[in-house]
This record gives structure tokens, sequence and C-alpha cells, in this order.
């Protein structure tokens, strides 16, 4: 389990692999490992890169920055897992109380 601001997160792997056999995998027997790369694996094109920013922004709180929409930072589960685990950590630097909250 994940607390961010008082806030159970569920694991961002599991919430955005849904997301994406919900909404660009039309062959129900194709799974999305871990590492798998989103471009070189044609599982989103350019529109479908704007639909996953959106939701990451809207589903983890966090704004992605235009010079953050990069491979490094999107381009598979892994990479966005630990993409959104640094931007908490930079909302957690701004607000000093998050860490010594309690519900």
């Amino acid at each position: 389990m994940r607390i961010f601001m008082g806030v159970v997160m569920q694991d961002v792997k599991t919430v955005v692999r849904k997301f994406l056999l919900d909404n660009f995998v039309m062959d129900g027997k194709v799974t999305i490992a871990d590492g798998t790369s989103f471009m070189e694996d044609h599982i989103l094109d350019s529109t479908g890169f704007l639909e996953l920013i959106a939701f990451i922004e809207e589903t983890f709180e966090v704004k992605v920055d235009d010079e953050e929409m990069v491979p490094e930072n999107l381009d598979s589960l892994l990479k966005i897992e630990n993409y959104v685990g640094r931007k908490r950590d930079e909302d957690k630097a701004l607000i000093p109380d998050a860490m010594d909250y309690t519900p």
C-alpha cells in the first residue's frame, strides 16, 4: 500500500496497465510486461501518448511538464512508476508536513 499526502494510492503499474489494456489493446491475449516499450511494441502512437499523459495527470494528481514528455519518463510501466514516484517526492518536498499526516 502506498500513501501520498494521506491518500492510499494504488500501484502505479497496475493502474496504468489496466488503462492501456482497456483503451489501446484490441487483442485480449496481449500482455504488457513492466519493461515493455510502448513505442517499440506499437502499443501507443502520438495521440495515445497524449491520452496516457492526461490519464496520469488526472489519476495520480501530478503535472507532466512539456520537457518531461520524453520516453525516459513515459515509455514503459516501470518508467512511469519511477516518474510518478519522483513527482510525488517533489510534491512532498513542497509540503513539509505531508509526511506527518495521520488520518
